[in-house]
């Protein structure tokens, strides 16, 4: 399965992961890091490349194949943890890790497409579905932004109202 990434397609699924996100928390309050988008099609690449993993020569299951390993986990992981922090800024952090770990994982590619592990078709696959994981995460990191920022404003109002507050006479 091909798809074409257009600029269109791009604007549509950073809009469907901010609206997912949006939607849930409004009707159900509180969501787990299981039922994001960008989870799920993070996990989704994740379990490709372990299928990568398993595909590579048996001298380098122990050195690229570990890298891929844990860089796979990496990914998902970070979400996961950046999703159970209570501040903004630490999820943002955490889907930082995680998109950082997505880059490791696309020059692993290149590794592999380098040292013939893969063919071309198959890399250029999987790098079109890791672009699918960067758009949502980029998505994700602008909503987690966008709050964050709501929040300070929200706090600078707050603060300004607690010092009018104690400075009334008693």
């Amino acid at each position: 399965m091909s798809y074409k990434v257009t600029k269109d397609r791009i604007a549509k699924r950073e809009n469907a992961a901010t609206a997912q996100v949006h939607a849930d928390d409004g009707e159900r309050g509180f969501q787990i890091f299981e039922n994001l988008e960008v989870y799920k099609v993070a996990r989704e690449f994740r379990k490709a490349m372990y299928a990568v993993n398993r595909r590579l020569p048996d001298f380098e299951k122990y050195e690229l194949g570990s890298q891929i390993r844990r860089a796979s986990a990496s990914l998902t992981n970070n979400m996961a943890e950046g999703h159970g922090r209570f501040h903004y800024p630490d999820q943002i952090r955490f889907f930082l890790h995680s998109r950082g770990s997505l880059e490791e994982l696309v020059d692993d590619l290149n590794i592999c497409l380098g040292e013939r592990y893969l063919s071309s078709e198959a890399v250029a696959k999987l790098k079109e579905q890791a672009r699918g994981v960067l758009i949502l995460i980029n998505g994700y990191l602008r909503y987690l932004r966008s709050r964050s920022s709501s929040v300070r404003e929200s706090d600078g109002a707050d603060s300004e109202l607690v010092d009018i507050v104690e400075g009334l006479p008693l």
